[in-house]
């Protein structure tokens, strides 16, 4: 039996924007042991909810939960709204704000006359309200549409949680949609996918086959399509598939067999629907092809601008070099005096090549020119990363205000858009961008649809690197155009510790596993290992950074499951580093143990906190009893986490090499060997050595380092910004 709630609501101590509510309910009946001492008082309460108010009982279903601010609290997962049958309640109801203009005599005059038929009379026969003295027209068209609209709302949300949605769900699409919410189903269920965040075609298709739609639907089809295309995007990072592509996939996604000939007719009708874009023999999603043809265009538009003309950088270049004591070589000194009279610039480069310092003189340079500090030309120059690290890193090497991109977008979380957009542009009038090989195609096209068209683009990363976990390959598209303005940063400046780090992957990066530099110092070392024994050598290693609380060191691996994975590696070092304490409190989190002192990783974006997907921190405090909570420190920042957010964060002794992006580290562990199979691709280990500042450990297996430095096959994504910019966009 579901447990409940009923009794009345009271009030609101929050209202998102998506129904989703904090407030106070007056429990008057439980059938949940631990809530009897709440009978005839009141509860915080949350859910989803439409249209709550304090006249009518309500019944909601869910659990008990302990919420760190709100003490005990009912989760609603999903609720009921009690008709009032009672006379006086009915008259409570009519007078409510629900029916704007209907006071308490008006009310007590209608339910005098028709009774406890009431609502049922104001629905389906309202003339019959002309019979009550000073009842006007107005009045009867406020009570009969207030209680449509109010019975069509309830209606329609309880219909969609019988149909398979959440309540959360249910809130989401009727607020898309409202009164045409029932009829927009029936007709096609699936646009909801398309209209909606967070729904996806496997929950759609669960609920659509339920109401009786066809396994061969041309809905469904089209939704199949668009679902596959999708997934290749986000899983291999392609821009456009051919039609094969797409149809070898189509049986596994719909379970049916669909004649080839049926489904180019689909792929006809969905380019007529404006939902794919057929170009060169190959489809785009339309996000896709409208997002790959902007950057393309916008870059070029760029491109083709008078270069500004400065006549005194080489002068001002030179007292920068005297004030910071550094003397820039010719590549640098073109980038630099590029970045101000360009309008579009590349600067790439490795590990070495200044990159960084090139940075800190651009930002530099900018202020000495336009005679200001940096705090007012905040709004003139933005800097910007792709992650919180990377960010973090461009303020301290600048000591300028910097910021992801979403942050600057102000991205709002709920409904995946930006604040700053088309509509709303940013009047910065020079972007700078650190570790753009990282960007996606849409983060990319969302970021140059809240610029002005003339604003200044520079662009700086390492070429070599991993490609953006989202779909595309910007900067490796922009780089091998040849056709945008691209400045290369060759000459290593070989530091006293890490020389070694540094030229082992420029070896890499030209397809050698420099064996000869492995043990030649103590900046890199290569243990031979087998796989029974990677874990355990990985461990001993790990052990010497035990006592400076293991933040300077950090294991990289290619993949989490294996004996030889994250998630194994995680384990055994949290026994190692942060054992079992009864000094430690400790928590546990589905089938993971957290304890004070451990060290994790944050896995998505929480712009509020200001912290984001990759960064690290280490728990300082736990709070195991009534209720819980978790605390960690990002750097001095030290962030709140309650059950809703554990699934946020989790153990970071090791992490994945793509997580380890826009990060550096002192000390880097990376386990190789032969099992971790097509995750053994060049770009994949140059990234993992190019993270590490002053010692590399490899452990694992020759063969298999040779093996990755070989592979270059995974690096092939199928995009068209390069051939855009070479070719122009002819559609």
């Amino acid at each position: 039996m579901e447990q409940y709630i009923k009794g009345k609501y009271r009030k609101s101590i929050f209202t998102g924007d998506n129904g989703y509510t904090v407030g106070i309910f007056k429990v008057l009946e439980t059938n949940i042991d631990e809530l009897v001492d709440y009978v005839n008082r009141t509860i915080t309460f949350t859910g989803y909810f439409h249209d709550l108010n304090e006249v009518e009982n309500y019944i909601l279903y869910g659990s008990i939960v302990h919420h760190n601010k709100y003490g005990d609290q009912f989760q609603t997962e999903n609720y009921e709204v009690c008709k009032p049958v009672e006379k006086d309640a009915i008259i409570e109801f009519l007078s409510s704000d629900l029916f704007k203009g209907i006071g308490q005599a008006k009310a007590k005059k209608i339910v005098k006359v028709l009774g406890k038929d009431t609502l049922q009379i104001i629905l389906n026969q309202p003339s019959n309200l002309l019979l009550i003295p000073s009842i006007t027209k107005k009045d009867i068209d406020i009570l009969h549409n207030g209680l449509l609209d109010y019975e069509t709302s309830y209606e329609t949300i309880l219909y969609l949680t019988k149909i398979g949605f959440s309540t959360k769900d249910s809130m989401k699409i009727y607020n898309k949609y409202y009164n045409e919410t029932i009829n927009r189903i029936n007709e096609n269920i699936y646009v909801v996918i398309e209209d909606i965040k967070d729904m996806n075609f496997k929950k759609i298709d669960y609920i659509a086959l339920k109401l009786g739609v066809l396994k061969d639907a041309d809905i469904r089809i089209d939704a199949g399509i668009i679902y596959i295309m999708s997934e290749l995007s986000n899983i291999y990072g392609h821009s456009y598939f051919t039609s094969e592509d797409i149809y070898k996939y189509l049986f596994r996604v719909l379970g049916i067999n669909i004649t080839y000939e049926k489904y180019l007719e689909r792929l006809e009708q969905l380019q007529i629907d404006l939902k794919i874009i057929k170009y060169n023999d190959n489809y785009y999603l339309k996000e896709m092809f409208e997002a790959e043809t902007l950057i393309a265009s916008r870059f070029s538009l760029l491109s083709h601008q008078k270069d500004q003309k400065y006549n005194n950088l080489d002068e001002l270049i030179t007292t920068i070099e005297q004030d910071f004591q550094i003397t820039y070589n010719e590549q640098q000194k073109i980038a630099i005096k590029d970045a101000f009279t360009k309008h579009f610039l590349v600067i790439t480069g490795g590990p070495g090549t200044g990159k960084t310092t090139i940075l800190k003189t651009i930002v530099e340079l900018y202020c000495r020119i336009n005679q200001k500090d940096k705090k007012e030309l905040e709004n003139e120059i933005v800097l910007l990363a792709p992650t919180g690290r990377a960010a973090k890193r461009m303020n301290e090497t600048t000591l300028f205000k910097a910021s992801t991109i979403h942050r600057f977008l102000k991205w709002n979380k709920e409904n995946d858009t930006f604040l700053v957009n088309e509509y709303n542009k940013s009047k910065a009038k020079v972007v700078i961008i650190d570790e753009a090989s990282m960007i996606d195609t849409y983060l990319f096209s969302n970021l140059l649809k809240g610029l002005s068209v003339y604003t200044k683009i520079v662009l700086i990363g390492d070429y070599d690197q991993l490609p953006s976990v989202g779909p595309g390959q910007v900067l490796h598209d922009i780089i091998a155009s040849n056709v945008l303005k691209v400045d290369y940063l060759t000459k290593l400046y070989r530091q006293k510790e890490g020389s070694n780090i540094i030229e082992f992957a420029y070896k890499i990066k030209q397809g050698i596993f420099a064996k000869e530099l492995c043990n030649l110092d103590i900046d890199l070392t290569f243990i031979e290992s087998s796989h029974e024994n990677i874990l355990f050598d990985l461990s001993e290693v790990a052990s010497v950074y035990k006592n400076d609380n293991y933040k300077s060191f950090q294991i990289l691996a290619p993949i989490y499951k294996t004996i030889n994975g994250i998630d194994n590696i995680n384990d055994k070092l949290q026994q190692l580093f942060n054992p079992k304490d009864k000094n430690k409190k400790e928590i546990k989190v589905g089938e993971l143990i957290y304890r004070e002192n451990d060290k994790v990783i944050q896995l998505t974006n929480q712009p509020d906190d200001n912290i984001y997907n990759g960064d690290i921190g280490i728990i300082v405090r736990i709070i195991n009893s009534t209720k819980k909570e978790i605390y960690i420190d990002f750097d001095g920042n030290v962030v709140k986490y309650t059950p809703s957010t554990f699934h946020n964060f989790k153990l970071a002794y090791a992490i994945s090499i793509h997580k380890s992006q826009g990060s550096e580290f002192d000390t880097v562990i990376i386990p190789i060997e032969k099992s971790f199979n097509r995750m053994l691709y060049r770009r994949l280990i140059y990234t993992a050595v190019t993270r590490c500042k002053k010692r590399l450990y490899l452990i694992g297996d020759y063969q298999a380092m040779q093996k990755a430095i070989d592979n270059t096959s995974v690096d092939i994504r199928n995009t068209t910004i390069e051939e855009f910019l070479k070719n122009g966009i002819n559609y």
